[in-house]
């Protein structure tokens, strides 16, 4: 589940205090509730979004939120990995003396970067057609 995003108003706060009050990155997460972690990663967004402090009057919460944000999410749903051909390895699973972890050896020797074997299985399985639908015969 991805993380919940920080409130503009915790955010505008962060910056503040940082850019302001000189205030140690510790010591700005225990004031307003957040991690350190988060604190760190809001000032990286704000000068990767080539913004300064202060802030321009006009900037609205959402106009800072699209420059801070507009590259979260922008890769969900995607997978990192190569994909294997799942419908070869569909067939191939039918063969004789052939298990899961054979098409997994070969993918892997093509891909040494792909998944791994648990979650190579795991998407299989997700996508296996099921066995009613090949000999389902209405009556």
């Amino acid at each position: 589940m991805p993380a919940e995003r920080t409130a503009m108003r915790h955010v505008r706060e962060v910056l503040r205090l940082k850019f302001v009050g000189g205030v140690p990155t510790r010591e700005i997460a225990r004031r307003i509730g957040v991690a350190a972690s988060t604190v760190r990663a809001t000032i990286k967004r704000f000068q990767a979004a080539g913004l300064s402090w202060p802030l321009p009057e006009e900037l609205t919460d959402a106009a800072l939120e699209a420059a801070l944000f507009a590259e979260a999410g922008t890769k969900q749903g995607h997978r990192r990995q190569v994909e294997p051909e799942w419908a070869t390895i569909h067939r191939e699973l039918k063969r004789k003396h052939i298990t899961l972890s054979i098409p997994w050896d070969e993918y892997v020797e093509r891909n040494p970067d792909g998944y791994r074997y648990s979650r190579f299985r795991e998407l299989y399985e997700a996508g296996k057609p099921s066995s009613r639908s090949r000999c389902a015969r209405p009556m």
